[in-house]
Parts: C-alpha cells; structure tokens; sequence
C-alpha cells in the first residue's frame, strides 16, 4: 500500500489582516478533515510597524492576539507558530518555509491570508505527487484554477466558469470579476458540480504565489527566491530560478479545481494609521515605501541573472 503525501502548508500573516484570516483558516480546515494524511500547518504572525503604523500599540497587542486566536486550528493537527519581531515580508517568510519543510514534507503549498482553500485540494495532490512517483517525475509544480485575471496571458490557468467572462475594469460586483470578493459556499458550490477532475500539463511555467504546490525535490535541488527579491515578486523570481535550475519541469493545473484569491477584500488592510484610498491597491500606494519597494523589487527580479546589475534593498528604500 502506498504511503499518503506529506504536506506543509505556509502562510504569513499581517496584524492588520485580523478580519480575514478566520476565512482562510476555516476552508483549510475542511480541506485537511477531508484528506487522512498528514498536513503541516505553519502560520508566522507578524506584529511589526516597520511598515505599516498600527493605531496605538494597545490595539496592536489586541490584534496579535486575535490572529493567534484565529489561526489555532485545533488539537490534531501539527502547528508552527512563531512572531517575529522584525521585519518579515512575504518573500523572506516563503523563502524561509521552503528551506524548512523541503526536509520535513514531501510537498509544500503557499498559503495566503486572503486564500479560500478547495476542500478537495489534498485528496487530488496527493493523487498527482503519486502520479508523479509513478512517473518517475518528482520535480514539478502544480496550481488550481483561478478567477478572471486581466490579460489573455493567463487564460491557460483560469477555471472553465470564468476565462470565456470580459474583464471589467474595476468591477467588484459580478461573481467572475478579478476584484470580487467571494464566500467559500460560493466557491464550493462551484467546485462542487465536478465529478471527473481536468488535469492538464502547462507547456510553458506561468502562477502567482496564491496556493502554489512546490513538490519538495524542486527545493532540494537549489530552487529558491533569491534575496534581493526582498519585498514583492517573489513569485515570479522563484519561477524564473526554476526555468534556469530545472528547465520545463511539469506545472500541472487542475482546471477545474477553483481556489479563491480574494485580493481586494475589502477588510484586508484595518487599522492602519495613515492609508488613504477606497481600493487595495489606493491604499499601499498611498504609502512612498511601498512604490520604492515594489519597483526595487520587481527590478531585482528580472535582473537575478544580469551580471552587471547591482540589486537594491530597504536601504535604497529608505533614502
């Protein structure tokens, strides 16, 4: 009899997402009582105003609390929780959960605090890391189906329900839009009409880090976010080092799977002191730092290999 999949699933968490982790909590707890292996649960809690101002140090110490509160999924399952005092951003914190599980599982999976998780998501990734086995293919990534993004570029990933619908510039109101925010009934009703799952094998490599599956041996073999990316675009720096380590390794997509990104969520960004905006994206732009680490960041990305380039870091950003 084979052996189930061992799984780590990561996720970082900001003090001022409080009001939106319980979601994700919730879907990956059904998601875990649906599967009878073995899934690690890693949460990292942040309680840093390096970035973001909380609006008084007693609601941060509140807000910490609750998120730890929240994210405590219950005895039986195995639980890493840590805070960390300094900066974190999302790219140190991936590429930390990559070095320490790659040893401890057999695949890793990027959680996010705005992440609805298919409660089908481990039964069918255990079926594809034994196909894997069997294949004798133990590199490669796998991603679910998405919602409606804003380019053609990425028809290839998105759920049958939503890559024939139009993208709608800043609508939030249709089920199908990129900037909706939707319920877990409602991406369970939907996952819920597929009997027979449509997996398929991309020709070229092509995500985003929301619920990225990572077979253990990609990080084995030297796969990693590079340090310069340092804030933001981590994931497509850990794509380009997959390219150049690994080549076209597999990146299988269960289609018609669909895991939620609700990254407009409109309670995503509380109790901060000082944002303005009425959108997500207003309100990170509002901030100098964010636009200097955003685009020092993407620059570092897609020069990891340029020789003659010299990466920039929070020091630049702070100038």
């Amino acid at each position: 009899m084979e052996s189930k999949t061992k799984f780590a699933i990561g996720c970082l968490v900001q003090w001022y997402e409080v009001d939106i982790i319980g979601e994700y909590v919730e879907t990956l707890k059904e998601a875990i009582e649906h599967y009878d292996g073995e899934v690690f649960v890693d949460f990292c809690i942040t309680d840093s105003e390096t970035l973001e101002k909380c609006v008084s140090k007693e609601k941060l110490d509140e807000l910490v609390m609750e998120v730890a509160r929240k994210t405590n999924i219950g005895v039986g399952y195995k639980v890493t929780r840590f805070t960390e005092g300094g900066l974190t951003t999302i790219a140190d914190y991936r590429r930390e959960f990559n070095d320490k599980y790659c040893e401890l599982v057999d695949v890793l999976v990027w959680g996010e605090s705005d992440m609805l998780v298919p409660k089908q998501a481990f039964v069918i990734l255990d079926q594809i890391h034994q196909m894997s086995l069997q294949r004798n293919a133990p590199k490669y990534l796998a991603t679910f189906g998405i919602c409606k993004m804003w380019d053609d570029t990425w028809k290839s990933l998105e759920h049958p329900d939503f890559t024939d619908k139009p993208f709608i510039e800043n609508d939030y109101d249709n089920w199908w839009s990129l900037k909706y925010t939707m319920t877990a009934e409602e991406m369970n009703d939907i996952n819920d009409r597929t009997d027979e799952v449509d997996l398929r094998v991309l020709p070229q490599h092509k995500f985003n880090g929301c619920g990225l599956v990572i077979s253990s041996e990609v990080i084995k073999s030297g796969v990693n976010i590079p340090k310069s990316v340092f804030f933001v675009h981590e994931d497509t720096a850990f794509m380009l080092m997959t390219n150049k380590v690994l080549g076209s390794i597999p990146q299988y997509v269960i289609k018609n799977i669909l895991l939620v990104h609700n990254r407009n969520h409109p309670e995503k960004r509380n109790y901060i002191e000082g944002e303005s905006g009425d959108t997500m994206n207003q309100k990170r732009r509002s901030n100098d730092w964010y636009v200097k680490a955003n685009k020092y960041s993407e620059e570092n990305c897609y020069n990891i290999f340029n020789p003659n380039y010299k990466s920039k870091g929070w020091q630049d950003v702070w100038k």
